[in-house]
């Protein structure tokens, strides 16, 4: 790496932790970058590919992200922008490594959501300083909020004549070290004595003669403000705000926006911090809840129309989240933009009320949007967190995030609720600690499903499933696994270990199952991986299973990105005597990119789809056109989750050859299976 020449005795571990958290994503420098990082003393989690990095980033607990766009200008400005909202709001930083021809580029990263950056050439000191001002960012964001506040947070109260409340707003009070439920008289004893009888003159002109007025006074640890004075002789209300600037607010509009909740990032945080300290605020049915929200296509008008019409849009936006939040939750609740297209609402509503109202903002903003004189349909993702006993303020925006992130990645969610711990598939993060300890101690564990033959009814293969007992969660599933292990970076590791146990429990089957085909699942990493044909023949001939009886299976949303690579090693692997399916067709966007360049032998019609055949006649002409499609090309037709004799009776007409399904079984073990394939063999 010639850029970055070691630099001895660099004293660079972030200010307040030994080993914070820091996310690297280097397409061509991860480990380089990764060992200097840890040199300097982060705890490192670093990525090459950019898949899933929003994810990846917000489970690692980190506060600064490096974006290593050298070589890379088109991924590395695709990843700041999958990054940039979710790291403005947690309070973040986000650092961008650009090649010095590069530079002026750095004014579209920086709008897509960088924080810093740092050019090539460039040494390692200058690296770890880098990450050293970046950490300082992150802690002044998402650090002390009380020195934000006495900047940011509007200072004043309200006096509601009808009523007799009184409110003071959340900067004012936490300034005075009072709360928000101080009263006028409380208020008063905290002026200076010579200062009293000047606020009380100013409160008699004010309602005698109802003209707006102010006065001045000292304030402690802010100095010389000025009050500013207005009255509303009709509901007989005042509005009082404390100006610090030359620059003087009206009160009644500043107080609105202060005491019905609308706010900015740090004040919603200040919030946040404040309701999850009060004693006795988790209790019951109504914790704190943060809803984040994330509009979508927001950049595409951004671009088409220019900034000035995107901020006419996220105004038109907040305001229809502010209406069903002010109509549902009511004034407890808040709503703050936390930058970009993000926007936030914390309230202590119960959850069937959030989710109604992430329901009605999900509706309000599917509605069209006037942009630049033209009519933009956005729509929008929200992601729902509850607050657990012990969480942060920080704690529970990233779980928020991590909701959020799901329903971005689903084709079908809008409204995504993040996973309370004991609930199923959940605690990804406490299983992602777990998993390694479970491949060490051998707890993973394999079942194996029968494949059917549709018109002789025997079983003619089975397909590999990997399980997982484990001691809290019970039984996890192949999909939970490698979640847990994406989590862990362990994805090769947890494959690596299947493999290895499919072939040598398939290699010691009995002879009753001899003649039975083998279907393992291969992971988009496996794909990626080089040299990786050759490293599973050679565990293939290890094991003693024969070649020609073996089939891969491809899931079509491990190939999106890497066809080309795909096609060479499953190429490599038909030629050495494998068979190739791929598996759950019908459940991504390039089915048929993927018939067209991929080697293939069998097509796994996805579950949702074979079950539909015994739905609307539309759904029916959809499978039979998969069907006919995949035996046109010469291929064989399997259908996943069948489970009923009608369902097999049209797949059987429509031409399918083969089907697994809890119509036959489930999965099971190699000695239930011996029992069954004896059992149909004596019928």
């Amino acid at each position: 790496m010639s850029d970055l020449a070691s630099a001895p005795d660099i004293d660079a571990v972030p200010r307040g932790s030994a080993a914070a958290a820091l996310f690297i994503l280097s397409f061509r420098q991860r480990d380089e970058l990764a060992a200097l990082a840890s040199r300097g003393g982060w705890q490192v989690i670093a990525a090459r590919r950019a898949e899933g990095a929003e994810q990846r980033y917000l489970t690692s607990g980190a506060q600064i992200a490096v974006i290593d766009a050298r070589g890379a200008m088109g991924d590395g400005l695709a990843a700041v922008a999958a990054l940039g909202d979710v790291i403005a709001a947690n309070g973040g930083a986000l650092l961008v490594l650009v090649s010095r021809g590069d530079v002026p580029e750095v004014g579209t990263f920086f709008d897509a959501g960088a924080t810093h950056f740092l050019s090539s050439p460039h040494s390692e000191h200058e690296f770890i300083q880098a990450l050293r001002f970046a950490a300082r960012h992150a802690e002044r964001m998402a650090g002390d909020w009380r020195t934000a506040q006495r900047s940011t947070d509007p200072l004043g109260w309200h006096y509601d004549g009808a009523l007799r409340a009184f409110q003071i707003t959340p900067g004012f009070a936490e300034l005075l070290d009072m709360g928000e439920d101080a009263t006028p008289r409380q208020l008063l004893r905290r002026l200076a004595d010579d200062d009293r009888p000047i606020a009380l003159r100013a409160l008699r002109r004010l309602l005698d003669t109802g003209a707006a007025t102010a006065f001045a006074h000292d304030l402690a640890g802010v100095g010389r403000v000025v009050h500013h004075l207005s009255h509303d002789r009709a509901s007989g209300s005042v509005d009082a705000v404390i100006e610090r600037l030359s620059v003087i607010p009206e009160p009644a509009a500043v107080l609105r926006e202060a005491l019905s909740g609308v706010r900015d990032a740090a004040g919603a945080r200040r919030w946040l911090d404040r309701r999850l300290a009060a004693p006795g605020e988790m209790a019951g049915d109504r914790p704190v809840q943060a809803m984040l929200i994330a509009l979508n296509r927001f950049d595409i008008v951004n671009t088409a129309y220019g900034r000035a019409a995107g901020d006419a849009l996220l105004r038109t936006a907040q305001k229809r989240i502010e209406d069903v939040t002010g109509e549902l939750l009511g004034r407890g609740a808040i709503v703050a933009r936390l930058g970009g297209s993000e926007f936030l609402v914390a309230t202590t509503d119960n959850a069937a009320r959030v989710e109604l109202a992430a329901g009605r903002i999900a509706e309000a903003l599917s509605r069209p949007f006037v942009a630049g004189g033209a009519v933009a349909v956005l729509g929008c993702r929200v992601g729902i967190a509850p607050a657990e006993p012990s969480d942060t303020t920080a704690m529970l925006l990233r779980r928020a995030s991590e909701a959020l992130a799901e329903a971005k990645a689903s084709d079908s969610v809008t409204v995504q609720v993040a996973r309370r711990v004991g609930d199923e598939g959940a605690p990804i993060d406490t299983l992602a600690v777990d998993l390694r300890r479970a491949i060490e101690l051998g707890e993973i564990d394999i079942l194996f499903q029968p494949q059917v033959a549709i018109a002789t009814g025997q079983i003619t293969g089975v397909e590999a499933l990997a399980r997982w007992d484990h001691p809290v969660m019970g039984p996890l599933g192949a999909e939970t696994l490698f979640a847990a292990a994406d989590r862990a970076d362990l994805v090769i590791g947890l494959s690596d270990h299947i493999q290895r146990i499919v072939l040598a429990r398939a290699a010691a089957w009995p002879a009753s199952l001899g003649k039975l085909r083998l279907s393992l699942n291969l992971t988009a990493a496996d794909i990626a991986r080089p040299g990786f044909a050759d490293i599973f023949l050679d565990r293939v001939d290890s094991s003693g299973f024969p070649r020609a009886r073996l089939t891969v299976e491809i899931t079509e949303s491990g190939l999106i990105e890497d066809l080309g690579i795909a096609a060479m090693l499953l190429a490599a692997l038909r030629s050495a005597g494998c068979r190739v399916a791929i598996d759950d067709f019908g459940t991504g966007y390039s089915s048929l990119a993927y018939l067209k360049a991929l080697p293939l032998d069998y097509l796994k019609i996805d579950k949702k789809l074979a079950q539909d055949i015994a739905g609307s006649t539309r759904d029916r002409i959809v499978v039979r056109g998969v069907i006919d499609m995949a035996r046109s090309l010469g291929l064989s037709v399997i259908a996943e989750g069948v489970e009923t004799e009608e369902q097999l009776d049209l797949l059987a007409k429509e031409g399918c050859q083969y089907y697994q399904g809890f119509l036959c079984a489930e999965p099971i073990d190699a000695d239930a299976l011996t029992v069954l394939i004896n059992e149909r063999g004596k019928s």
